[in-house]
């Protein structure tokens, strides 16, 4: 073979070769660059689209957020921005509504906005008063109701005193005996007080007021006494200034009230008969003197209503309890005056004559005792006697 020509060839294929090999870098270039422009923008509208739906979805949590709040107070509906700029630009093709989305424009939509929410808190503010109100109302009707229904069940309860049938009321007067009179002093605490009542004349049961530091030695003053009472402090209406040490309560419970009863009975062992001091609201509670008669019943105490209210339910305990009803007719010193008093004690002579029997009260007042001394001769019809002695016990 020709060596020159050998040679030649050889260059020829040199050339092919060195050609293949910049198309083939080429084509790697541009591949090369085309698939790092595709995966630029690949990469950038993935990541568009993630912070888009991370806007939709955040956008989406605050405004079913508002509207779950604005729906459960059912007072307005929210707008969006778009939605107002379609109210207030012309919906006409020869208007651009995008170029009057001007910074005015948006202000005004934010006036607008804060004007409504200013309505809206507004609204709030009034439909909550309104549902305080509501529940106001509610509470007082139900407070009324309660009220009612307490109050008829308390006059079911009551029973009158004309349908409770007692000894007293099944008492017959012989008018061929002498009538009785009883007259009680209440209040009795002094040794002084005692000698005076005793120095009267006549019968006089005398009824004394549990020892307080005001009056040390009132058990002790009635212990040689053949017949006395005790004068049991009960509650009185606010008006009543000047209550006694240990009142009892119409709100004290039963322990309290039969320890009161128990040491009553260890101060006057000899006592039987008690009558209230006071009492106007005790004697009107039911609850109260049931708790009463029935610790008076334990410690073998009868109970005298001194009848400090028309409304007293003694009766219907005494009958409960199997006491006798004992009830007081008249108070003859209301009035601290020598005529009022002796006029008071004409009334009580009177009432015996009629029915066979009276029970007066009074106090150990200095006028009391002198009309009671200076009235012997108004009793020629009628015979005192002490309270133990009732014809119909």
């Amino acid at each position: 073979m020709n060596p020159k020509k050998t040679k030649s060839k050889s260059k020829r294929t040199n050339k092919i070769s060195q050609k293949r090999l910049v198309k083939i870098f080429i084509f790697i270039f541009l591949f090369t660059s085309l698939a790092s422009i595709s995966s630029y923008f690949l990469m950038s509208n993935k990541k568009d689209n993630t912070l888009e739906k991370t806007d939709n979805i955040l956008e989406t949590k605050n405004e079913t957020k508002k509207n779950k709040t604005f729906d459960e107070l059912k007072l307005f509906e929210t707008k969006k921005p778009e939605q107002y700029f379609d109210e207030v630009i012309p919906k006409d093709d020869s208007y651009d509504k995008f170029e009057e989305y001007t910074q005015a424009l948006e202000k005004d939509f934010l006036e607008k906005t804060l004007e409504d929410e200013q309505q809206i808190n507004e609204k709030i503010v009034k439909r909550i008063e309104e549902l305080k109100e509501d529940k106001r109302k509610e509470k007082q009707k139900e407070e009324k109701i309660k009220e009612t229904k307490k109050e008829n069940e308390k006059q079911t309860s009551k029973v009158d005193d004309k349908a409770i049938i007692t000894k007293k009321d099944t008492y017959i007067f012989n008018k061929s005996d002498k009538p009785k009179l009883v007259i009680i002093i209440d209040d009795v605490s002094t040794n002084t007080q005692k000698e005076k009542i005793q120095n009267i004349g006549y019968p006089i049961t005398m009824a004394f007021l549990p020892p307080t530091p005001s009056h040390k030695e009132s058990a002790k003053i009635a212990q040689n006494l053949k017949f006395y009472m005790i004068h049991f402090p009960m509650q009185a209406s606010s008006a009543f200034k000047g209550e006694e040490i240990n009142t009892l309560k119409i709100t004290d419970s039963y322990e309290v009230i039969e320890n009161r009863v128990k040491q009553l009975r260890a101060w006057y062992p000899n006592a039987i008969y008690t009558n209230n001091h006071t009492g106007s609201v005790f004697t009107e509670n039911e609850e109260a003197m049931d708790k009463l008669f029935r610790a008076l019943k334990k410690y073998n105490f009868i109970f005298v209503d001194s009848r400090t209210s028309a409304k007293s339910v003694a009766k219907k305990y005494a009958k409960k309890y199997e006491m006798a009803y004992i009830v007081r007719n008249t108070f003859i010193d209301n009035d601290r005056n020598f005529t009022a008093i002796q006029n008071q004690l004409k009334k009580a002579i009177e009432i015996a004559k009629k029915q066979g029997y009276a029970i007066a009260i009074g106090h150990p007042h200095d006028i009391t005792l002198k009309v009671l001394k200076d009235s012997k001769h108004l009793l020629k019809d009628v015979e005192p006697i002490l309270v133990n002695k009732l014809p119909y016990l």
